[in-house]
């Protein structure tokens, strides 16, 4: 006897759906089939998609900047995940630049994710990892840690990594099987006056700063024959010039990760009287930029939120140095890619993620002994009106949608029934495949 039976369901496999029956037991995927099973329970999904749970790869829960903590720790930020449709995030540890730091940045993130409601992982981080970086492979072996992030800017901070260490990073990543993720960004073209307010934001932080340093680290790519993962690409005139330098290349070593909030925004937004809520690192760009990163859609390879939330008053009459940059938006991420984007947007939050981090085929995908982490959802024209993170905002309030989460399955179990949060207990699913 089975588990769990999802029902009438149009199951999305091998990129189309085909109305089956899933079958599920000790939280594990065991049977396609349109015939009827005994199980403890039956689930009629009524004809709706029934999709692989989502998997966010860029996510800060209760992220430490010095001055403020970001609003979603891992309970509410993982509550909303699940409303989402999300079964797996991946966050971040405290940036080290030795080895012997690594421990202890796992440890104290694995003691703050211990109510996360839906499985989790972690990417390490460096910051300037001077003489260090082969023993720091060493150790994230040694703990199954398979990715490392890297800042190429926030040098007035001590985190950016410089070109050398880069490189070295590439290269050992390389013999490891480790992925490299990097905040890209050119140091020397960030300028942050102290009387800059968000209005200055492109002039603080301008297009050219991601497209040159993306293009940079794409030749080192392509020089070394190593992978990196670029995160939350925010233009398309970047996007535009990576496929037209280094086609070969583009999501195949050098991996083009970008987000919501740049596909459905734009530098418009902050001429309204609330435009301080729509502040990130890297910024909105223009409108043109919007556009063309649209019709790009298809060169991007993954999609994360960068789910950094913040509350109004965090961000609301302060200079630009003042404001805590990130927004929310796990919770209505595939609403809006998928108004935006349809069917094709599966794949970039679901199993194109799951290969790149290391998660496929246990998740990602629905398939024959993949975990059962599943995301029931409903079509229909409707729009955004609430939000139920920590934080008291959302940038996505009042978007169009053309469907929403109904159910969440986590490893056999619901964590969202309904529309209605019922909790779960994640698990720690580091470790390289």
């Amino acid at each position: 006897m089975y588990d769990l039976c999802i029902s009438n369901g149009q199951v999305y496999q091998n990129n189309q759906f085909q109305q089956t029956n899933v079958y599920i037991k000790d939280g594990v995927i065991r049977l396609f089939s349109e015939e009827i099973f005994d199980a403890l329970e039956v689930y009629d999904a009524k004809s709706h998609l029934v999709l692989p749970g989502l998997i966010d790869p860029h996510v800060h829960f209760d992220l430490d900047l010095g001055f403020i903590r970001s609003r979603d720790d891992f309970y509410s930020g993982s509550k909303i995940a699940a409303l989402g449709g999300v079964t797996t995030i991946i966050d971040f540890l405290s940036p080290i630049n030795q080895a012997s730091d690594l421990v202890h940045a796992l440890q104290s993130r694995l003691h703050d994710a211990k109510d996360c409601q839906i499985d989790y992982k972690f990417h390490a981080t460096v910051k300037n990892p001077k003489n260090q970086v082969t023993k720091i492979i060493k150790t994230m072996k040694e703990l199954k840690i398979g990715s490392v992030k890297l800042f190429t800017t926030y040098s007035n901070s001590l985190r950016r990594t410089y070109d050398e260490e880069i490189k070295e990073l590439l290269q050992q990543t390389k013999k490891e099987d480790i992925l490299v993720l990097a905040h890209i960004e050119k140091d020397e073209l960030i300028h942050i006056d102290k009387d800059m307010t968000y209005h200055d934001l492109l002039k603080s932080r301008p297009t050219n700063s991601e497209t040159l340093e993306a293009l940079k680290l794409a030749k080192m790519v392509k020089e070394t024959s190593s992978q990196l993962y670029m995160v939350h690409l925010s233009s398309g005139e970047t996007l535009k010039a990576l496929k037209e330098q280094y086609p070969t290349i583009l999501n195949k070593q050098f991996i083009v990760e970008s987000c919501p909030h740049y596909f459905s925004f734009n530098k418009d937004v902050w001429s309204q009287d609330d435009g301080y809520l729509y502040t990130m690192a890297p910024p909105l760009r223009t409108k043109e930029e919007q556009v063309l990163l649209k019709e790009m859609i298809d060169d991007v390879h993954t999609i994360g939120t960068d789910h950094c939330s913040f509350n109004q008053e965090d961000k609301q009459n302060k200079r630009l140095n003042q404001i805590p940059l990130g927004v929310g938006g796990i919770e209505h991420s595939f609403d809006i890619m998928y108004a935006l984007f349809g069917e094709t947007i599966i794949p970039k939050m679901t199993e194109n993620v799951a290969k790149v981090h290391h998660l496929y085929p246990k998740k990602g995908v629905l398939q024959v002994g993949s975990d059962a982490d599943i995301m029931i959802y409903k079509l229909g024209n409707g729009q955004i009106e609430n939000h139920h993170g920590a934080s008291d905002y959302s940038i996505y309030l009042g978007k169009q949608t053309k469907g929403h989460v109904l159910s969440t399955i986590s490893r056999g179990k619901f964590v969202v029934k309904d529309r209605k949060f019922l909790g779960h207990v994640g698990q720690y699913v580091g470790g390289l495949s």
